[in-house]
């Protein structure tokens, strides 16, 4: 009799397990990730700068968007972000931003890692971690690409080399 409970319990997790998956699954184009949100208005929070002031992705509306949601522990974000700071300087006369977003940590570990790195682009302080769960941060780092009407155009998990920063951002810049 107590292996048929086992085997009762089993299986009641089991299907507990395919009801929680399956409802949190995304649907539709089958995407995951922040891929799962192109198409899509780009969602703002209000967080604060590197400064303590108050900002957000919203702030740089009418502007095309490389938001890249990073940490300082993170190697492969460490490895990224020279080519994020090289983007920015290529591309701010061309009206791109290169937007940097901390996620969970102190402003001042934040910005002591960015100036080690010669971070000159905006970065924002996202304590709560509210972009890392709307955009469907699979990891970190993680980028977005926003139109300059605000609209997700493409998401990546991982680290991307400078050549692919480049292929996401060409197409938008060409139609402005």
């Amino acid at each position: 009799m107590n292996r048929r409970w086992v085997w009762l319990a089993v299986l009641f997790a089991a299907a507990l397990v395919a009801v929680v998956v399956v409802a949190y699954l995304p649907s539709g184009s089958g995407a995951n990730g922040p891929a799962a949100l192109v198409g899509k208005a780009a969602p703002s929070f209000p967080v604060v700068d590197l400064a303590g002031k108050p900002g957000s992705l919203a702030d740089y509306r009418g502007k095309i968007v490389v938001l890249n949601l990073w940490a300082s522990w993170c190697p492969p974000c460490r490895a990224e972000m020279p080519d994020l700071e090289r983007l920015s300087r290529a591309y701010l006369s061309r009206g791109v931003v290169v937007l940097g977003v901390d996620q969970g940590e102190a402003g001042t570990r934040a910005r002591d890692f960015a100036t080690s790195l010669g971070i000159t682009y905006p970065v924002l302080i996202d304590d709560a971690q509210q972009y890392g769960r709307v955009y469907a941060a699979l990891g970190l780092p993680t980028t977005i690409v926003i139109d300059a009407k605000g609209v997700v155009r493409s998401g990546c998990d991982g680290a991307l080399t400078y050549a692919q920063m480049r292929a996401a951002v060409d197409p938008l810049v060409a139609a402005t």
